[in-house]
């Protein structure tokens, strides 16, 4: 895997571009500097890696645009050894923007052939990101309770089960609605209440059914 000086320089516009939209923490722009794209999706694509664009990264699935992977990250407000569960590893570049911002990352993904891919890769960049086959919607509960929870793919409505899963005072970012979702900030404020916020539109793949692992 090569990041030369002109993947660094194009890295170096996105932030820049991102920046000037005023979508992201300026520790959240440290963080994606870091994180070399172009490894984490397809090398035709290549050229394209530090476009505002999503990509396919095969098995129906895709890589979110940076100022989305931004606005997430943003939203979620890391702090330094948060416990982290996001639901959809994905490609695996929203983990590793979260390592970068120092959190202690749990990822399911629920597509065999990209769990597989996903693990390799992260493992060979010294990523601290923990990956699991399984299913999104039942979270991981024997790591219980998580800090944070973000999840990269569209959900009708907010699961119960990984609201349990999130500690008093914990924050989970999630996309709600189909077919064009709403990204929602939702802060568990005690056992039974929660507050929830909106924070714009965004188009993700759905997150699948509940699924037997």
């Amino acid at each position: 895997m090569i990041d030369n000086f002109k993947h660094q320089g194009a890295r170096e516009k996105m932030i820049d571009l991102l920046r000037k939209k005023n979508i992201a923490s300026e520790q959240v722009l440290l963080a994606m500097k870091q994180v070399p794209r172009q490894f984490f999706i397809d090398s035709v694509f290549e050229k394209y890696a530090y476009d505002d664009k999503a990509f396919s990264i095969g098995e129906g699935q895709t890589i979110s645009q940076p100022s989305t992977v931004a606005i997430q990250s943003t939203l979620l407000d890391v702090v330094q050894g948060d416990k982290i569960l996001e639901v959809g590893t994905g490609s695996g570049y929203q983990a590793h923007v979260l390592h970068k911002l120092g959190a202690k990352v749990f990822s399911v993904e629920r597509q065999k052939i990209l769990f597989k891919k996903t693990r390799i890769l992260l493992n060979s960049l010294g990523s601290s990101v923990q990956t699991f086959y399984g299913d999104g919607y039942a979270g991981l509960p024997q790591h219980a309770p998580f800090d944070k929870i973000i999840v990269t793919c569209g959900a009708p409505v907010i699961p119960a089960t990984l609201v349990a899963q999130l500690k008093t005072g914990g924050i989970m970012v999630i996309p709600l609605g189909h077919p064009q979702q709403v990204m929602t900030r939702i802060i568990r404020k005690n056992e039974n209440d929660v507050d929830i916020t909106a924070h714009g539109n965004f188009h993700f793949v759905p997150m699948l059914g509940k699924k037997s692992v």
